[in-house]
């Protein structure tokens, strides 16, 4: 994180004061603007801590700052300690401190032995621009609070970020999420990680999610969920272009000399759409481009050099082709939608169960027309596997939709998420 002081703003401020707030402290406005208030709790932060208390955020106080964004401390136990009085220290119910710390003796602990201990917030936030390193982040909080939940790296994009997936249970019925295929469509990825984290908390819990039972999931399911197909392309619509960006000089001429990506850019940084670069009748995707008036690299629906020419979408098909995916499910945005078919080739239970997900969301069942019917994973998926692949379109409005839908996006999704796994074991 670059250094933060009164006058900087972004994204990263609005994390930064998002945080404060969870830890108690009153930073004003969640606005990304680094005001008078906002330097006022750094100020009180650092004296708390024991910090120089000069009201900016550079390398020490992000150090000390970062257990906190993370969601959890490494805590060195000490003479007179217990789990119990540990958990009521901090606020938790003991089974989110026990699921931290799996295989842990209760009855013999050590003085001196280190244990994980979350802190009494969700680490997945909902109000924030969801940028590469927030994802990160709440990649490997959530990994740290829920070991249960394995963390592993499918590829890497352009610019060499990691994409990352998580795994949930080891049942035989394998699904699969991904989101943010397109950078515009960031939101989908807190989607899918707000649901991993919900579902782990209820998990570790033992409790229900509407109705469905985690554990009994996970005895018989596995799912797997890429929450960030495209990296790159999220934070160059949410960061915006810098003069030392590798392609800085080739974007401004794929964006037609234009410097605004915050409100255009779906492809990834060589400017190819990787969700018309899987080979699912490619070559009709090549050739509506000139009707798009797309003619090379560009914000959206260029379909690249070849299938799979990006090492993104690549990325992708290969993880799917070391798995036994029954189902899978490509979040995007926007128009509450669910698109379930691909030519002739589309599974015949996938109507019905196109219809149960139509149900849960409230989302309507639509066949895509035009340049949305080629080279998509969904399609690709159908088409090489004949199995049951879907495209979920969430929320309505002009990408990027706001990060104030999210809570109504999720309350449409969650259910249908609980349930894919379930519906997925009877085909």
């Amino acid at each position: 994180m670059r250094t933060l002081r009164q006058g900087s703003n972004g994204s990263d401020v609005i994390e930064i004061q998002n945080v404060f707030q969870k830890m108690g402290y009153s930073p004003g406005p969640i606005d990304g603007v680094f005001g008078l208030r906002t330097q006022e709790t750094v100020t009180r932060f650092q004296t708390d801590n024991n910090l120089r208390a000069d009201g900016i955020i550079g390398p020490n106080t992000h150090k000390v700052l970062l257990k906190f964004l993370l969601g959890y401390e490494n805590y060195t136990l000490k003479s007179g300690d217990t789990l119990s009085l540990i958990a009521h220290k901090y606020h938790l119910n003991l089974p989110l401190l026990l699921t931290a710390n799996p295989g842990i003796d209760i009855i013999k602990l050590r003085i001196g032995q280190v244990i994980i201990v979350p802190y009494a917030y969700d680490v997945v936030d909902t109000n924030v621009n969801y940028t590469f390193e927030t994802m990160e982040r709440d990649v490997l909080g959530l990994q740290s609070r829920y070991p249960f939940i394995k963390v592993e790296i499918a590829g890497k994009s352009v610019l060499g970020k990691n994409l990352y997936t998580l795994k949930m249970g080891n049942g035989p019925v394998e699904v699969f999420y991904n989101a943010a295929h397109h950078g515009l469509e960031w939101i989908t990825s807190p989607l899918l990680l707000k649901f991993a984290e919900n579902f782990a908390k209820a998990h570790s819990e033992g409790r229900k999610m509407r109705g469905y039972d985690p554990r009994d999931i996970l005895k018989q399911n596995t799912i797997y969920i890429m929450p960030m197909v495209n990296p790159d392309g999220v934070d160059l619509v949410l960061k915006g272009l810098r003069r030392d960006h590798p392609f800085y000089d080739q974007l401004i001429v794929w964006n037609k000399g234009r410097m605004n990506f915050g409100t255009v850019w779906q492809a990834n940084i060589r400017g190819v759409d990787l969700n018309h670069n899987y080979d699912a009748s490619w070559e009709l995707s090549k050739q509506a481009e000139p009707t798009y008036g797309v003619h090379g690299p560009g914000p959206t629906r260029f379909s690249g050099t070849l299938p799979e020419s990006e090492p993104e979408s690549k990325a992708v098909a290969d993880f799917t082709r070391n798995h036994n995916f029954k189902l899978v499910i490509a979040y995007h945005s926007q128009g509450e939608e669910i698109y379930w078919t691909f030519e002739d080739k589309t599974p015949a239970e996938a109507q019905r169960i196109a219809q149960l997900f139509s149900r849960v969301s409230g989302y309507a069942m639509v066949q895509p027309t035009g340049m949305t019917s080629f080279a998509g994973y969904k399609d690709w998926f159908i088409d090489k596997f004949r199995k049951l692949g879907f495209t979920i379109e969430v929320g309505l409005g002009n990408n990027p939709l706001p990060i104030s839908q999210f809570s109504k996006i999720y309350q449409d999704q969650e259910e249908l998420l609980l349930m894919a796994p379930i519906t997925a074991r009877s085909v």
